[in-house]
């Protein structure tokens, strides 16, 4: 269930303890921000000595105010934090913003005062912010307690880094970005990233959501309500480099990192996942107009092959495509342009823009237009007609004339995307010019870099946040917990959930073994049981014909080994086959974390993998496997025929959902999982139990 914040961020009255009149103290920041609203709610400060603070009378204690206070700060040294937070209880406070800092980031001690805390603050039924946080702002309510302003707006800040929040709010400026609202982290013991981003989702001032954290607490739960929120949600986040928790049994473990996981939870959820504060911006400057689009086709329309041709792998190298334009379309836009400009895509004007800059407009108009294109990217001079004139240097000489035609020209094209639904990007020379800013100013996004404008419309792009295609999905309840993590005890877990094996049998002598080979019909495959990486080891041979070469490979095999057991199975048909791996790792922040890609030996050196939060249907099983690099191996290269992909689906679907159910395992694999035209069938299987 959500909760109820609107004590948070809207308090009937607010009053800052340990404001101060010293400028270096935080709580005189807080106390000038809270007082630049005093007439919204009363604002009491509270300092122990009394007096005055900023001019206006200072109580000593909360409990001298002499009324309830609905929302707290708390701006002390340690000591006395505890002492502040009952008397802000005992006043009736249903929300407290704690700035002190020195709990759960100080080690054991401080997470066991800060665990306390924030009972009581439960038990009251009260909710608190931080500690060892930089405080919270919302202008659609006039709310200011953070140490500074942020420009008015739609965007939801939601940050673990006081000064990331403050490098955004300046970045965002020259893209006229605002804030409806600021909160600081801080520690989360109790009010978490998740009841934030929830409660965002229904602010109605808020029409996207930009986060950095470095500790999802939950990660499924952040997941989940960034899926439901109806609104984009703008992730940035920091240790992609290293690897989570893992062991080191299986090829899972060893080709999973955080960034994965991470990267999986946003795909699943449509979060948008930016790497750095620039990126965060430009994405965000895309999102700010509200238009997106499902598809990902993107018209590239330029004044100069250059810029065209640089634009067109900048687009593809965010993950759109850039499609040759059909016939009709060409045709079309060959009736506003001249015989020399180019219409494939990229859509070359060809110096038609500086003998009549309406053809800007016209070209866009018919792209926009176009059945074959969901996105359009311009790129190039555009601007710099208009800032020559502007004095912002470059342009023609004497381009008067065409500095009031590429104005018309960008009048004309917000007219055309007014009655469009599709989303134009733009990338200038001169991202200031008169020109630009009337574009701006209609809603299109305008950068100077040509890879940013790139990424801003990927933003646009593909799936809708709010959509059927971002629901995360739920896990499923737990199962009795395996007993039996053998390779044996594994292989009848998953195929009692429906994944099929070859015959098998464990054996431990040579009389087990005969028994076996009389029980299925060779080819045999025998495998050395309780061997790390068996395959390396000599652990595992193939293509056995017969009892007597079974018998010969077991002797020479268990001198060497010495295994404690064996493996006697019946040998699959590799013809044809593509060997595939699928392993579910359990993340400690995100759950359980499939893995899909080229198996076999050569797993980890090949590195074809993808990933997504477990169970995985399967249909997102078989968009995984298309997404690999080698997927063309699954449609059938050099005469061979295509392989069964939607069986293999339907198998990635009922293994991970068996690693789902069961949390005591910590990495579930199947090694290879042979994929043939006519079907799928599991030939190893491991489990790390946790």
């Amino acid at each position: 269930m959500a909760r109820d914040l609107t004590a948070l961020f809207d308090p009937g009255s607010v009053a800052v303890v340990g404001a101060s009149d010293d400028p270096a103290k935080y709580g005189h920041a807080v106390a000038a921000q809270a007082l630049r609203a005093p007439d919204r709610r009363p604002v009491h400060l509270v300092n122990r000595r009394g007096g005055t603070v900023l001019g206006r009378a200072a109580a000593t204690s909360l409990g001298e105010i002499g009324e309830p206070v609905e929302l707290v700060v708390i701006s002390v040294p340690g000591a006395g934090f505890e002492e502040a937070v009952d008397d802000a209880l005992a006043c009736g406070a249903k929300a407290i913003v704690a700035i002190t800092a020195g709990f759960a980031e100080a080690g054991p001690a401080g997470l066991a005062r800060q665990r306390a805390v924030a009972e009581r603050v439960r038990a009251a039924g009260a909710v608190l912010v931080g500690p060892n946080c930089l405080g919270i702002a919302d202008n659609s309510t006039e709310l200011y307690l953070a140490s500074d302003r942020f420009a008015p707006g739609r965007i939801a800040l939601l940050s673990q880094s006081g000064n990331l929040a403050l490098e955004l709010q300046l970045r965002g400026a020259a893209h006229d970005l605002g804030f409806s609202r600021f909160v600081s982290l801080g520690n989360q013991a109790d009010v978490t990233l998740v009841d934030l981003v929830q409660d965002c989702a229904r602010h109605a001032s808020t029409s996207v959501i930009a986060v950095y954290a470095e500790d999802f607490g939950d990660g499924r739960a952040f997941a989940r309500a960034a899926a439901a929120a109806g609104k984009p949600v703008v992730l940035l986040t920091a240790g992609r480099g290293s690897a989570s928790a893992r062991s080191a049994r299986s090829h899972t473990g060893a080709l999973t990192t955080s960034a994965d996981v991470v990267a999986a939870a946003c795909r699943d959820a449509g979060v948008e996942l930016v790497r750095t504060p620039r990126e965060m911006t430009v994405v965000l400057a895309a999102l700010a107009g509200g238009r997106r689009t499902a598809g990902r086709r993107a018209a590239v329309l330029t004044d100069g092959g250059g810029h065209g041709a640089v634009a067109a792998d900048a687009a593809e190298d965010a993950g759109l495509d850039v499609p040759e334009l059909g016939v009709p379309a060409q045709d079309r836009l060959r009736s506003v342009l001249w015989e020399q400009s180019a219409v494939g895509n990229p859509v070359d004007l060809a110096g038609m823009g500086e003998q009549r800059p309406l053809s800007y407009a016209d070209t866009v108009r018919e792209l926009m237009a176009a059945d074959e294109v969901d996105a359009v990217l311009m790129t190039g001079y555009f601007g710099g007609y208009a800032a020559s004139e502007g004095g912002l240097g470059g342009g023609p000489a004497g381009g008067s004339v065409l500095a009031e035609g590429e104005r018309r020209a960008a009048k004309e094209i917000a007219g055309h995307l007014a009655a469009a639904s599709k989303p134009l990007v733009v990338q200038s020379m001169y991202p200031e010019s008169p020109s630009c800013r009337v574009l701006a100013e209609a809603g299109v996004p305008v950068f100077a870099a040509t890879e940013d404008a790139a990424r801003a419309l990927a933003a646009l792009t593909g799936r809708r946040a709010g959509s059927s295609a971002t629901v995360v999905a739920p896990e499923p309840p737990p199962a009795a917990p395996l007993e039996d993590p053998s390779y044996h005890g594994v292989r009848a877990l998953l195929a009692a959930a429906g994944v099929p094996f070859p015959p098998a049998r464990e054996i431990t002598d040579e009389s087990g073994l005969l028994a076996a080979a009389a029980a299925f019909d060779g080819p045999y495959v025998l495998k050395a049981l309780h061997v790390l990486h068996k395959s390396d080891a000599g652990g595992v041979a193939l293509r056995l014909a017969d009892r007597d070469a079974l018998l010969a490979t077991y002797r020479d095999m268990h001198a060497r080994l010495g295994a404690p057991a064996y493996s006697v199975e019946a040998m699959a048909d590799l013809s044809d086959g593509v060997e595939l791996i699928v392993g579910v790792q359990r993340d400690p922040r995100f759950g359980p974390v499939a893995m899909v890609g080229l198996g076999g030996v050569l797993t980890e050196t090949l590195r074809d993998v993808a990933f997504a939060l477990a169970p995985v249907a399967a249909g997102t099983a078989e968009e995984l496997l298309r997404g690999l690099r080698t997927a063309a191996l699954l449609d059938g290269v050099r005469g061979r025929p295509p392989v069964d992909v939607t069986a293999a689906a339907a198998v990635i679907a009922r293994i991970t959902e068996v690693a789902a159910a069961h949390p005591e395992i910590a990495e579930l694999e199947v090694n290879p999982l042979l994929v043939r035209p006519d079907g799928a069938l599991a030939l190893d299987a491991r489990a790390v139990l946790g």
